[in-house]
């Protein structure tokens, strides 16, 4: 019995083992990465589409349940080093990832290889290519090379383009490749042809892919044809686009739940369609069929069966196309002489020809074919002369007037379903704020039978996968509106209408930078607040960052902390201390040189950089009752302080203004003498100076030099025996005026003025000559005497050799 118990013990721990590793790994599930650029700011002249196609994708990508970092208008460096970044993420993400890598822009083929062209690329000829774009191959090897499940590469990037209009053409379009093990490579147009430009927000290419990504549980490869079969309709034949695929595993973006409706094509009949003849079908079917199929032997076989067919002549320039297309990307993998002239002896004005001539030059053989030579035997069969006409020149389009095709025919039921309404027209999205950031379209909610895989990895901070069922519109509407029937996937971070505001959710939606793209974001946008700071005038000072709605700037949430609106927090923000000014607390606000503004209540803001000529005390010394120092232009108390110019206009260094006697500056005025707005009269006549003293009968510097305090038109110390207040000094006040004397009316008295911008006039000071120069020390926190009656002298005190002043 002891051993049926031992044995039973063993398959029950091996069992609990089994279960446990189960639910380990499908706790784990599958992880989904995606990377997408829109590069559409060429200096040659910007893209209409390709942006917001980038963010369309992105956010399609975001609702399937993908991890996306994406970017616009990236440079060469850029779009290095944030693939690189995400190449490491792919990494860290283990076995089993799936990956997503979507290009929009311009793209061009040199030599056999595809480039991807960044926004600061300089093409003036063929061989700046390799040199100014990023060859596509460095971009899916390394790629290839890591232990994911499925790769999916779609090149939006075959575009008529302008870089080359010398001697040495391009091919157009891009050139054919083969993707590498559990890849697919997808591009908008077919090998060697271009799309047309389009004419709405968003690319045809780009729209019929977020369509049928949308389509839960439509198998990869059909996500891809489907998109081949609506772009042709839309664009009425102008684009066929193209894909080869050697993934196995099966993969779809969506399920499609048990409470979906009957789909008016059973799976049945889609496979019945697919090993179908093309003969069997009518002439309509039949090219939509060939289309679907897109092989060389299916548009054979419908020029076989329909010759006649106003389809005919587009369906040869299909084949036209991609026949030349195989043949070049043989004859480059041969990469010998006789290959070359292979190629030149089928297509001597074909797109290659210079390239093939080119690589001729590099071996030092004859440009032209010789009489004899090892032709090399392609595996298709030398190009009829019906198709030479449309192959015999640089670039393909197939809404070519000169061809003169017929539109295509309607498609029909059995082989695509017609177009959702809510996907037809789509707004475009509002403009991005922000270096980099992709634009945010508004999200069309996908039905409520259409779900994520539920084996998936849940992607981090991902407000559109938590609310694929749910409209979410940008700018001024609200996540969690409405089509909330099926009430999609939540893991806890779902939002409500009633709780995000349009800065919560635009950031809650956006597509995160790549890492490397969030540094150099951070130090872009440093270098242009600083650029913008010296252009407005000061409206920016010392870089500080712009209040909510001035310059541009998108208004803040209402209903975010303020420390995760920008991922800056705010100074005394959730509790925190405000920061120090040279050590010291700011008091009451009343000593910033904001360059134009004081906040209201007392709300302190940073320091700028800029010297000023107002608005703080002179080195070591108090600005009394809220007066600026000496000259401030503005209105303190009300909003306006000094207008950050020193004596000469210029922000230079700020000195120590020495008052008369060596007595520091009062009531913002540069000479002790002066105090309140009015000279306390010339020093006595046995040239001791006179003791310094609040008289109360003039304005406190406020008119002369454009101070108000308090909303009163300087008069606050007026008489009434106003206490003063010493606010904590930062050197950056009233000692930017620089003195200038003169001799005043040939009595050899120095005069001194202070200079500013503008000059106002000011009250001449005047002092004996051989005056004594005596410096008074103020303790701090000292409180200024009352004034004294006028009747009436005080006895000397306080200096050295006399008794102390009580």
């Amino acid at each position: 019995m002891w051993k049926i118990s031992k044995y039973l013990t063993f398959f029950v721990a091996v069992i609990v083992f089994a279960v446990g590793s189960t639910a380990g790994a499908m706790a784990q599930g599958q992880k989904r990465l995606a990377f997408v650029i829109g590069n559409a700011a060429y200096p040659s002249g910007a893209l209409p589409t390709t942006a917001n196609d980038a963010g369309l994708v992105a956010q399609t990508l975001q609702a399937a349940g993908f991890d996306v970092v994406g970017a616009r208008d990236v440079d060469q460096e850029s779009l290095r080093g944030a693939y690189r970044d995400f190449l490491a993420k792919v990494t860290a993400a283990g076995p089993d990832a799936v990956v997503f890598v979507y290009l929009a822009g311009y793209g061009v083929q040199f030599e056999g290889e595809n480039y991807f062209v960044p926004v600061d690329a300089q093409i003036n000829n063929a061989a700046d290519v390799p040199i100014a774009a990023v060859r596509v191959s460095d971009l899916t090897k390394p790629l290839a090379a890591l232990p994911t499940k499925v790769n999916i590469v779609v090149l939006d990037a075959a575009r008529p383009n302008s870089f080359v209009k010398s001697s040495q053409p391009l091919a157009g379009g891009l050139a054919l490749v083969d993707p590498d093990p559990n890849m697919l490579v997808a591009f908008n147009a077919a090998p060697g042809t271009v799309a047309p430009e389009g004419k709405g927000p968003y690319g045809a290419y780009a729209q019929a892919l977020a369509e049928m990504m949308r389509d839960g549980g439509l198998a990869l490869g059909d996500v891809f044809d489907r998109t081949r079969l609506r772009v042709n309709e839309v664009t009425n034949g102008a684009e066929v686009p193209w894909n080869a695929s050697k993934i196995n595993d099966p993969f779809v973006f969506f399920d499609r739940g048990p409470d979906a409706p009957a789909q008016q094509v059973s799976a049945a009949e889609v496979r019945t369609n697919r090993t179908k003849a093309i003969r069997d079908f009518d002439a309509h079917d039949a090219y939509v069929a060939a289309l679907d199929r897109d092989t060389m032997g299916g548009y054979e076989d419908f020029i076989v069966a329909y010759p006649h067919d106003p389809m005919a002549k587009r369906v040869r320039a299909i084949l036209a196309a991609r026949r030349e297309a195989i043949t070049w990307r043989q004859t480059w993998l041969r990469d010998t002489p006789d290959a070359y002239w292979s190629y030149l002896q089928r297509y001597p004005h074909g797109p290659h020809a210079w390239d093939a001539r080119h690589r001729l030059e590099h071996f030092d053989a004859a440009l032209e074919p010789p009489q004899s030579f090892a032709v090399y035997a392609y595996d298709v069969p030398p190009p009829p002369p019906e198709e030479i006409v449309y192959v015999d020149r640089p670039v393909l389009y197939f809404d070519d007037p000169e061809f003169g095709f017929d539109p295509p025919p309607p498609v029909a039921v059995i082989f695509l379903q017609p177009r959702p309404r809510d996907f037809i027209d789509l707004p475009p999205p509002p403009p991005p704020i922000g270096v980099f950031l992709l634009p945010t379209p508004a999200f069309v909610p996908v039905p409520v039978w259409v779900n994520p895989p539920h084996d998936i990895f849940p992607p981090p901070n991902n407000v559109i996968f938590n609310n694929i069922h749910n409209t979410t519109i940008i700018n001024n509407t609200n996540i969690n509106e409405n089509n909330n029937q099926g009430g999609g996937l939540t893991t806890g971070q779902k939002l409500t209408g009633a709780a995000v505001g349009v800065g919560a959710a635009a950031l809650a939606t956006k597509v995160a930078l790549p890492a490397f793209l969030q540094k150099k974001e951070a130090v872009l946008s440093k270098q242009n607040n600083g650029q913008n700071n010296g252009q407005n005038g000061g409206q920016n000072p010392g870089g500080l960052p712009l209040k909510p709605g001035q310059n541009g700037q998108q208004p803040l949430s209402k209903t975010l902390p303020a420390d995760k609106l920008t991922g800056h927090a705010l100074p005394g923000a959730d509790g925190k201390t405000l920061p120090l000014v040279n050590g010291k607390p700011v008091l009451n606000g009343q000593n910033l040189p904001n360059n134009g503004q004081n906040l209201p209540n007392n709300k302190s803001r940073k320091l700028n950089k800029q010297g000023t000529a107002g608005g703080n005390a002179v080195t070591g010394n108090p600005v009394a009752n809220g007066q600026n120092g000496a000259n401030g232009q503005g209105q303190n108390g009300s909003g306006q302080n000094g207008n950050g110019q020193n004596g000469n206009g210029k922000n230079a260094k700020l000195r120590k203004v020495p008052g008369a006697n060596g007595t520091p500056t009062v009531n913002g005025a540069n000479n002790p003498s002066v105090v309140n707005g009015q000279n306390s009269g010339q020093n006595p006549a046995n040239g001791k100076p006179r003791k310094l003293r609040n008289q109360g009968n003039g304005q406190a510097n406020g008119q002369s030099n454009g101070n108000q305090g308090n909303g009163s038109q300087g008069n606050g110390n007026q008489g009434n025996g106003a206490k003063f207040r010493k606010l904590p000094a930062n050197g950056n006040g009233g000692a930017n005026n620089q003195p200038k004397f003169k001799v005043n009316n040939g009595n050899g008295n120095p005069q001194m003025k202070v200079q500013s911008q503008p000059r106002p006039p000011k009250p001449e000071f005047h002092a004996p000559p051989k005056q004594q120069m005596q410096q008074v020390h103020r303790q701090p926190q000292a409180q200024p005497r009352p004034p004294q009656p006028q009747g009436g002298k005080k006895p000397v005190c306080g200096h050295p050799g006399e008794p102390p002043c009580k």
